[in-house]
């Protein structure tokens, strides 16, 4: 019986795949739990149309995150902190500061774990850091930081 996934089945394939499974386990697990439908001609064109149109939302999705991206690249986020005579900062600057940095320069809002420090910020000066954005896109943002 041919029938389409709802759900990642491990063994059998990923959602939205049209799989070919035996009559009894598509009658008495699949259909009966929600995991599939079976594959009539109208689900067909269903989730072919459901498919178009994720494909359509993740394109529009990948062309947002690449224009925040150059957004962000655009010029460098400045965070304030109290430091001493040689350029050494109290402490260090985290991730929250440069995201609250981010929102104040760009009016970005993100969260701070999508911000990835390759080292913590410990002295005054341009530091590079990188944002995940959604799709794989990373924008390499500069965090310039200001004595107080």
């Amino acid at each position: 019986m041919k029938v389409i996934l709802r759900t990642d089945l491990k063994g059998v394939g990923k959602a939205g795949t049209i799989t070919d499974v035996s009559d009894g386990y598509a009658r008495n697990y699949l259909l009966p739990r929600g995991l599939a439908q079976e594959a009539t001609q109208g689900n067909l064109t269903q989730a072919a149309a459901q498919k178009a149109a994720a494909q359509r939302r993740d394109e529009l999705q990948l062309a947002e995150a690449q224009e925040l991206a150059a957004r962000l690249q655009s010029g460098p986020a400045i965070v304030r902190a109290k430091a001493g005579e040689r350029g050494k900062i109290f402490g260090a600057v985290t991730n929250a500061q440069v995201a609250a940095a981010i929102e104040e320069t760009f009016g970005i809002q993100l969260d701070r774990h999508k911000i990835e420090l390759s080292e913590p910020i410990k002295t005054i000066g341009d530091h590079v850091c990188a944002v995940k954005l959604a799709h794989g896109v990373t924008a390499k943002v500069t965090v310039r930081v200001a004595p107080q």
